[in-house]
């Protein structure tokens, strides 16, 4: 295992993005490939443009990476899959460089661009036992120790982001994820997510396909299509976060960041509209847990530019004390102040008030 990977080849669906490299200086730059300028997009419209220039990144917080790339690394649930991985070979997550993460990614990884070269060969498996990777991602959580087959956890789930534990599954074709509880989840975790799918999906939120797995220890596990796969094909992904060269950990973006994003690069007006509803479903529904990771934007090529992505993520998080981002600065906004932001955008009142109707009707 090489852990001192000094360049590498970005590609999205087997077409060269660009290069990476680790200068003399330990600052990692990035260079678009020439004929990528000639018929590619940005990767990361404010801080990539298509240009045939050497870029360095100024951020504190993605280890010399812009946020495009750090995207691609796991989170939560799958950084802890990679670093008890590299514990077993006596490694230390911490001491390794960005490039050498990025090249320890399997295909599943979130998003379009690979890495090459990779350090990698798994695959998405076809669907299996849920309960019984149910099982196995509880004792991964409890101990070190105790896990009778960690290396297929890690193969389904070393690429995941978010805190549940997970896994990336083929079902007829298709790739599926699926979460199972945390040590701090009720068991029927599951069926809560299905039902808050279901109420935005309701009342018109563009819903990504999902699905309630079935269980013989709980009322099931709840599954989500991956919408950055479609036909075969991986689906540039950016999300709003890393757009601003700014973490998710750290709460400091605010609900206007989001409309600000989809004025300069979306293609549709209606991704405003889009916007307000998951904005006003997340503060009448108590979805506090919507920081900047939580809200992304795809490439489409028929479209040639920026989409707002399905909406993904959904729970009620009420113990949380305010919402990761804030309305107009408001940690728990009312709906004066959801209708003062729609004002900030020129958007249609009366489509607005219906929206906040609608929702709020959820709750009753």
């Amino acid at each position: 295992m090489n852990l001192n990977v000094k360049r590498l080849t970005v590609k999205y669906n087997d077409l060269v993005v660009g290069y990476l490299e680790e200068l003399v200086n330990g600052e990692i730059a990035f260079q678009y490939d020439r004929d990528w300028i000639l018929k590619g997009f940005s990767i990361s419209p404010f801080s990539l443009p298509l240009e045939d220039k050497v870029f360095i990144s100024k951020s504190e917080y993605f280890g010399g990476l812009f946020g495009v790339f750090n995207d691609s690394l796991p989170d939560g649930w799958g950084e802890l899959l990679v670093r008890r991985m590299l514990l077993k070979r006596g490694l230390n997550f911490d001491s390794i460089s960005s490039l050498s993460k990025l090249s320890l990614l399997s295909g599943n990884g979130l998003g379009a661009l690979c890495y090459i070269p990779t350090q990698s060969d798994s695959k998405t498996k076809d669907y299996l036992n849920l309960d019984q990777l149910a099982q196995e991602t509880k004792k991964i959580l409890g101990s070190n120790n105790g896990v009778s087959d960690f290396d297929l956890i890690y193969e389904l789930g070393g690429a995941s982001g978010g805190a549940r534990p997970k896994v990336h599954v083929n079902i007829e074709k298709e790739e599926w994820i699926i979460k199972f509880p945390s040590s701090m989840d009720p068991l029927e975790i599951g069926k809560l997510e299905y039902q808050a799918n279901i109420d935005a999906k309701s009342v018109g939120i563009d819903v990504n396909e999902f699905k309630l797995f079935p269980s013989k220890r709980c009322s099931g596990y709840f599954g989500a299509k991956r919408f950055d796969r479609t036909d075969s094909r991986r689906v540039h992904m950016v999300s709003l976060s890393s757009l601003l060269e700014t973490t998710h950990r750290i709460p400091s973006l605010d609900y206007m960041h989001l409309f600000q994003v989809i004025k300069k690069i979306c293609v549709k007006k209606e991704d405003l509209y889009e916007a307000f509803r998951r904005m006003c479903f997340n503060v009448i529904y108590e979805n506090k847990d919507d920081h900047g990771k939580n809200f992304a934007f795809l490439y489409d090529e028929d479209l040639k530019g920026y989409r707002i992505s399905p909406f993904y993520d959904i729970t009620k998080t009420k113990e949380k004390f305010e919402h990761e981002m804030t309305v107009l600065g408001e940690g728990n906004p009312d709906k004066k102040v959801l209708i003062d932001l729609a004002k900030e955008f020129d958007l249609s009142m009366k489509m607005c008030e219906k929206i906040i109707d609608d929702i709020s009707k959820l709750r009753s």
